[in-house]
């Protein structure tokens, strides 16, 4: 959606104003808010995307199963849920935060950068996602063993898998109030 906006924030997580989503993605990517999430199934599997190739930031990546931005005032667990519902057609009722603080810079080859403070999430589902085609081009449910095996991974999947070195099932949920300033709504 055109009108979406993200929230702008300072180098202490705090908002400082608002962009919108088509038009914040450049060469000079202000820091914003968003969160990744990783929908885990009883078997410890992950569920992995590949972003559509229609995509205007990383088209054709693999990545965690699900990224995006809270709107303002929205709070991140609620983004995450919307998100699911409307990329993958997953309905859950709750979402685990395990890394409250996780920033990152990335570059793509084009130039364009994702700058982001990104908290991330663990979700238990169980059964197979109905993606929305704009969104995502295809999935696969992927062995924890197996992730970092899988070629082009996302930048920001590689670095929160160095943070999230154990079997989903042993992720510690996270204290809420570490969350940056502007996802404590």
């Amino acid at each position: 959606m055109s009108d979406e906006r993200v929230v702008l924030v300072d180098e202490a997580g705090r908002a400082i104003g608002t962009e919108a989503k088509a038009t914040v993605h450049h060469a000079a990517t202000p820091l914003h808010l968003a969160f990744s999430s990783y929908v885990v199934d009883p078997a410890g599997r992950v569920l992995l995307t590949q972003r559509a190739f229609g995509k205007p930031t990383w088209p054709g990546v693999w990545t965690n199963s699900c990224c995006g931005h809270p709107l303002p005032d929205e709070p991140v667990e609620h983004a995450v849920r919307r998100r699911l519902a409307d990329e993958l057609g997953i309905v859950v009722e709750s979402a685990d935060l395990v890394l409250p603080e996780f920033r990152y810079r990335a570059e793509m080859p084009t130039g364009v950068v994702e700058n982001e403070i990104c908290p991330v999430y663990r979700v238990w589902w169980t059964g197979d996602p109905t993606p929305n085609p704009a969104e995502v081009a295809a999935y696969r449910w992927v062995e924890w063993h197996e992730l970092r095996e899988v070629p082009d991974l996302s930048p920001w999947c590689l670095l929160q898998l160095d943070e999230l070195s154990s079997p989903p099932a042993e992720w510690p949920i996270a204290d809420p109030n570490r969350l940056p300033p502007a996802a404590q709504v």
